[in-house]
């Protein structure tokens, strides 16, 4: 078997692949035998008919086809074994150069490649400020107002009540005997502390109401925009006429340690503040996060090399629109709804929207990946143990019960290990992104440093120099236990470019040549899931 590759600028290479005539022949007999026991032939047994009658029965083109199929199957691994290529995802059969000696011509989408450059000299401050006590109250009176109540009352109107009116507009210059152009005997109102933009009739009318009485009426003039959704109140002066009937006042609750025990978050007001803190805490800093790890991984990317064939990004975007469609779905909307919506089709919506996100999501990821490789970020079992624990604990808290799911012991199996799985992708990416944040401050560098600092002053006196601590030789992330029985497979929250393996079968094209056409092109699924 003889085997040459040329690599292409799009991170493919074109394999050819040129084998002996009797290993041709020998496939086609194969071919015959198989059709031949697949069917029926006057006279023999299935699979005993000779040759030659197979070939008349079926003719050449059946016969070759088959033992192209059966040739796949042994020569593209041994060929890929032999170039040692590492492919993304399953190749695919070009053309037949030739039959006379066969040829095979394979495109084999390359393994992502990612070089980082010097990423550990990339510095960002990192300045997340804890929440100031004003932040905490804002927080306080907002649940306060969650849990208010509304009652009638027999005062003027204030801020954040409920009011129900009685509203007649009329535009400034109309006739006698013109219908209004607002008449609604019961209108309700809420006055907002702030300005909402689709407040009725207009924006600010709660506003104008304040200081009213019930059965108090007050004359309201406005003069509409140009550009009003309404088109007969576009530019229009109107004279609104507006009738006071009710007013419901909000009442908050008073903020002691009764609240805080109504609300469920402590016994305690100051327990309940504490609470507040907390969260609000970790919503701060997860924000600030989502933002200082974006521009940090951007630096990286600035200085990085990223290589990956046009299917790796196909497959990210395919991934993209089932994550939109089941966002869709879980609002009650259908994906094929919401392209009308936007005035837009599949493939449009694809190329402008789906696939940069898909880009940036895979260039991110391909970038987190490598560093969690060269920075050798590993998963101990313990650790996977105590985060898989802590994630049963968090389940059957919210009433889930693994021991009582549908499906019997396999089922309990199947989402152990996705547990598994999913814990051991959060404490890599936590691990990373801790890494990632010393390396950007410059604490590693210090750490490092002041190491070697201290070897040298314990080295006695005419010792060899300790050498510079470098980086990492790449390792392979241990394979973390989903339970004392199993290993959980890779975390599907971390797609990953799936690789083709040697039992892998390429995807056969129709070809233009002179070798006889294909009827069904077979196409293999990726071993390896993402």
């Amino acid at each position: 078997m003889k085997i040459e590759t040329t690599p292409r600028e799009d991170h493919q290479v074109t394999l050819t692949v040129e084998i002996e005539n009797d290993v041709m022949e020998g496939a086609k007999r194969r071919s015959a035998r198989q059709i031949a026991k697949r069917g029926k032939i006057a006279g023999f047994r299935p699979g005993k008919a000779p040759y030659d009658v197979i070939r008349r029965q079926y003719g050449d083109e059946a016969i070759l086809e088959g033992a192209i199929d059966i040739l796949l199957d042994e020569v593209y691994p041994k060929a890929l074994e032999e170039s040692k290529l590492e492919p993304a995802a399953a190749g695919s059969l070009e053309k037949m150069e030739s039959l006379d000696p066969p040829v095979f011509t394979f495109l084999i989408p390359l393994k992502p490649e990612v070089d980082l450059g010097d990423y550990r000299k990339i510095r960002k401050a990192y300045k997340w400020k804890k929440p100031k006590k004003k932040e905490v109250d804002v927080k306080l009176e907002e649940l306060q107002r969650m849990h208010a109540t509304t009652v009638t009352v027999e005062r003027p109107v204030e801020e954040s009540d409920y009011v129900m009116t009685a509203v007649k507009g009329q535009k400034q210059d109309a006739a006698d005997g013109d219908e209004p152009v607002w008449d609604r005997e019961s209108h309700a109102v809420f006055i907002a502390p702030e300005e909402r933009e689709n407040e009725e009739p207009f924006t600010g009318f709660g506003k104008q109401l304040i200081g009213l009485s019930p059965d108090e009426t007050k004359s309201i003039s406005h003069t509409f925009a140009d550009d009003v959704e309404d088109e007969a109140l576009r530019g229009a002066t109107v004279n609104f006429e507006v009738t006071i009937k009710t007013i419901r006042g909000t009442e908050f609750p008073e903020l002691n340690d009764e609240f805080a025990k109504s609300v469920g978050a402590g016994e305690t007001l100051a327990e309940l503040r504490e609470v507040l803190e907390k969260n609000l805490e970790q919503e701060s800093r997860s924000e600030y996060d989502d933002e200082y790890f974006s521009e940090v991984i951007e630096k990286i990317k600035a200085k990085a090399s990223i290589k990956y064939p046009p299917q790796v990004l196909d497959r990210e975007t395919e991934y993209v629109l089932s994550d939109i469609k089941q966002r869709l779905a879980q609002q009650g909307m259908e994906f094929e709804t919401y392209l009308k919506m936007q005035s837009t089709d599949l493939e449009k919506f694809t190329e402008e929207e789906a696939r940069p996100v898909a880009q940036k999501r895979l260039e991110r990821g391909l970038i987190f990946d490598e560093i969690a490789r060269l920075e050798d970020i590993e998963v101990e079992e313990k650790d996977l143990e105590s985060e898989f624990n802590r994630t049963l604990m968090d389940l059957a808290a919210q009433g889930y019960d693994l021991n009582n799911v549908k499906g019997g012991e396999r089922a309990q199996r199947e989402i152990a290990n996705n547990i598994a799985m999913q814990s051991a992708t959060q404490i890599v990416t936590r691990r990373t992104l801790d890494r990632l944040k010393e390396i950007a401050t410059g604490e590693l560098a210090k750490a490092e440093k002041a190491v070697e600092e201290a070897d040298k002053a314990e080295a006695p006196e005419g010792a060899e120099e300790p050498k510079k601590k470098t980086t990492k030789a790449p390792a392979k992330k241990k394979a973390a236990k989903a339970t004392k029985e199993e290993k959980p497979k890779k975390a599907p929250a971390k797609k990953k470019a799936a690789k083709a393996t040697e039992k892998e079968k390429p995807v056969k094209k129709k070809t233009t040549k002179k070798a006889a056409p294909k009827k069904d092109a077979k196409a293999v699924e990726e071993t390896e899931e993402k």
